[in-house]
């Protein structure tokens, strides 16, 4: 970390979805610079934070914002951190290049912890239809040529593989890269 800090990304799971657990950017913005991180900047309505932290690692980050998130709004959101390098080695290591024109069938999970060998099995003996997925770490690659919305199998994933996580298609995760690129 450097003496100005270092670039995070947070990902907020089940907010602004169906109407429901309502959040508007402008606030979730002004929360994270009440929390004291600087360079704040959010994309699209269902919760991608880009910021600056003085210090701490991202465990440390998403407990403090998670519950301070929980405080403000009533309600708890899982919120994966990460920090800029992690998402640059993720958009690095894309096991399916040929889908990058078409961002909407591709999707990266990012994941509380790596998948146990049996939980990744377990999801593999599941997908039978036309998607693929490729487990690296505690990130989650879905390609899922007929989009997220008519894929069964991405309806599957959270309940077997049972690993707490939030995806974003792979325009966003590109977008979000971007910015941190230039937070930094």
């Amino acid at each position: 970390m450097t003496a100005r800090g270092k670039i995070f990304v947070a990902l907020f799971s089940g907010i602004n979805v169906g109407g429901n657990r309502i959040v508007k950017m402008a606030e979730l913005r002004s929360f994270f610079e009440a929390l004291g991180f600087t360079a704040v900047q959010s994309y699209v309505q269902s919760g991608n934070v880009v910021f600056r932290a003085a210090e701490g690692d991202a465990a440390e980050l998403a407990g403090t914002i998670e519950n301070a998130f929980e405080a403000k709004w009533g309600f708890r959101s899982r919120i994966m951190v990460r920090d800029a390098d992690w998402l640059a080695r993720r958009v690095a290591e894309n096991p399916y290049p040929e889908v990058v024109d078409e961002p909407k069938k591709l999707h990266l999970y990012t994941l509380e912890r790596q998948p146990a060998e049996e939980e990744e099995k377990r999801l593999a003996d599941k997908c039978t239809g036309p998607e693929h997925f490729t487990v690296k770490g505690d990130a989650f690659y879905l390609k899922a040529p007929n989009g997220l919305g008519h894929s069964d199998f991405a309806n599957l994933i959270p309940r077997t593989l049972k690993v707490p996580g939030t995806a974003r298609n792979w325009r966003t995760v590109l977008t979000l890269l971007e910015m941190a690129k230039a937070a930094g």
